[in-house]
């Protein structure tokens, strides 16, 4: 049984250098810290990370830190009681890595793996999907429009997923130099390579990879005014446009992988596609921004057969369990995401696993990164 017998917060700096918020909490078991992470890429209805600002979160939670002790958590579930305490009082990001650190401090107490927590009977491992490309509101300058170009090894081993990617990153910069006048090594936000080409230039170059390949078109961040407005090179798409354009990509580049093709209040379009590209993955990330709501709007509608799951875009790590157990009655994949702006938390790999999801997306290098797919390689070694 866990007490909590203090609460503080402060605020941190992200892999992009913004501000974010660490949690730490004083319990019978110790101390325990968490942290959130941002995202550059937002949907309009994920919920808001902080109520007013990051300030006044910090300043609730010193407020609130006296009347965390009367509850005990024994169990996953109890997880419930401080969000009846937090509820409507802070934002997505401070309810997330105030959870985050409770769930570190049962852990402990019981001397189990968070994971474990969740579901001591998890075995299957997420496929990892690694950025190797980067582009929309993800680089500066000019590059291509697709905000990810993404690689999806199919070996079970995460630990030989995370070599395949770092190799294939690796040849992948060597082509971009050949291909790309412009390229300078340089990294975007994630990590990926940043490059001036467009997106059927980058796909031309991963299609020789000889593993499975994706693509996140965030389409949401370039659509204004019911089209599609491209800058690389310039033109506009109706929907229905886009809906050709697309399907045509995934087909002749045969992606697995297809995240938000269309913006973020279009069931309808990405049921079209769910159609025409039955064997590809069409998943849901502004669509359905980790919501209950959204993803059964998006299941009745027959929109998606995937969705992202990111845990601080609701803030109840409850919430994401109802999600999770909704979207696997449903048949609908699970891919547990990073976000742009990361710590070096590492706790979304014990979430992925527990959960049990189909995929872990968390880029390929970068510190902030490794750290996750590092923890699943260790949460792998451990069961092996």
């Amino acid at each position: 049984m866990v007490v909590i017998k203090s609460v503080s917060a402060k605020p941190i700096l992200d892999s992009r250098k913004g501000k974010t918020i660490s949690v730490s909490i004083k319990t019978n078991a110790g101390w325990f810290s968490s942290s959130a992470p941002n995202g550059e890429s937002k949907g309009k209805y994920e919920a808001k990370p902080y109520k007013k600002d990051l300030q006044g979160d910090i300043k609730t939670l010193k407020q609130f830190s006296s009347y965390f002790s009367d509850e005990q958590i024994e169990k996953f579930e109890d997880l419930r009681r401080i969000e009846d305490i937090v509820e409507r009082h802070v934002g997505a990001n401070t309810c997330f890595a105030l959870e985050s650190a409770v769930l570190k401090a049962l852990a402990k107490e019981q001397k189990k793996q968070i994971w474990q927590l969740i579901n001591p009977n998890a075995r299957k491992f997420p496929r990892l999907v690694g950025n190797c490309v980067g582009g929309g509101m993800h680089s500066e300058g000019k590059r291509p429009d697709f905000q990810e170009f993404l690689l999806i090894p199919r070996t079970k081993s995460v630990k030989e997923a995370f070599e395949i990617n770092k190799e294939i990153k690796k040849a992948v910069e060597t082509s971009l130099k050949k291909e790309d006048e412009n390229f300078k090594s340089k990294k975007e936000d994630e990590d990926a390579w940043q490059t001036s080409l467009n997106e059927k230039e980058v796909l031309e170059i991963l299609k020789n990879s000889k593993i499975d390949v994706g693509i996140d078109i965030a389409a949401s961040s370039f659509y204004k005014r019911k089209k599609y407005h491209y800058h690389n090179p310039l033109l506009t798409r109706d929907s229905e446009e886009q809906l050709s354009y697309i399907s045509n990509l995934i087909k002749n580049f045969s992606l697995l992988y297809a995240e938000d093709p269309f913006f973020e209040e279009d069931f309808k379009n990405f049921s079209e596609i769910s159609k025409k590209c039955p064997n590809s993955l069409i998943i849901g990330d502004d669509l359905t921004v980790t919501n209950e709501k959204r993803l059964k709007k998006a299941i009745e509608e027959k929109s998606i057969n995937a969705i992202i799951v990111k845990p601080n875009q609701n803030g109840s790590l409850i919430e994401v369990k109802k999600i999770c157990e909704l979207a696997k009655k449903s048949g609908i994949k699970i891919v547990f995401s990073h976000r742009s702006g990361e710590t070096m938390e590492n706790i979304l790999a014990d979430l992925a696993f527990g959960f049990q999801a189909d995929f872990f997306k968390c880029g390929i290098t970068g510190k902030e990164r490794e750290a996750k797919i590092k923890r699943l390689i260790e949460i792998e070694k451990k069961l092996k």
